[in-house]
């Protein structure tokens, strides 16, 4: 399918969402996330893509926030309503998405487009990437699960410096305190994030699906994330992930996931 606001394609066993709104510096509005939604829910039912990767188009920004025309006539009811739909959209979607999602990110990721990164399951930044929180610089608040997810990635005094100032931090500093997984030159980014996706793609995809369950439990106050775990671990047993890890193991072999 054709998306007007993003580029969609397979390469093996990983998909590629590009936000392509490079002049609007990829800020997401009602119609991207609507696409993003579609794009998620295709890629997610199709069993030939194991992983995803999310992108910006062009060089200056990976998505430079929302799109703050669409907020700024909306009264409070209608503010609320706006952030529920792209949180469950989106940003809680990725969050609770069966396949492992690694934001590639070039460039600002502010507001929104910091709170879409955070949402993935792995980040990996290029050395000229700048990110912040500058949502009180406008009289607002984050939206997407900003509030939640910046101290569970970095702690909850670094969050709320980054939330209360909404100053920006350059790369190497959201490494540091954990916000990114790794970091590179814009030259390289590509090739990083094929190599962290082939030593995920070398693992069991389903053991990997119950791995992300169990790892969301722990933050749910509704579950217990240790039982979680262990019906996880228990689940795997009936898995053929299972049997072909285990006499791959026994038979000194590499197993074929």
């Amino acid at each position: 399918m054709k998306y007007k606001t993003l580029k969609v394609n397979v390469q093996k066993r990983l998909g590629w969402i590009t936000i392509n709104r490079p002049k609007k510096l990829n800020a997401l509005n009602r119609e991207t996330l609507s696409e993003l939604h579609h794009a998620l829910a295709i890629l997610e039912e199709d069993n030939k893509v194991r992983l995803l990767v999310i992108r910006g188009a062009g060089d200056t920004a990976f998505v430079a926030g929302a799109d703050i025309r669409e907020l700024a006539e909306l009264s409070p009811d209608e503010g609320a309503a706006f952030a529920q739909q792209g949180n469950q959209q989106v940003f809680d979607y990725i969050e609770h998405y069966n396949k492992p999602v690694i934001a590639a990110v070039n460039g600002y990721a502010l507001g929104g487009g910091l709170e879409l990164a955070m949402a993935c399951h792995l980040r990996v930044f290029a050395d000229t990437t700048k990110v912040g929180m500058p949502e009180t610089s406008l009289g607002l608040i984050p939206g997407y699960g900003g509030t939640q997810r910046l101290p569970q990635l970095v702690g909850r005094g670094r969050a709320m410096e980054l939330l209360l100032t909404g100053d920006m931090i350059d790369a190497q500093r959201a490494y540091e305190i954990g916000l990114a997984n790794a970091v590179c030159s814009p030259k390289e980014l590509d090739t990083k994030v094929l190599e962290l996706a082939a030593a995920i793609l070398k693992n069991a995809p389903e053991a990997q699906q119950q791995l992300l369950a169990a790892v969301r439990a722990g933050y749910d106050p509704q579950t217990d994330g240790y039982i979680a775990e262990n019906e996880g671990f228990g689940a795997c047993f009936e898995t053929d992930n299972f049997r072909q890890g285990t006499s791959a193991f026994l038979q000194k072999r590499k197993p074929k996931f």
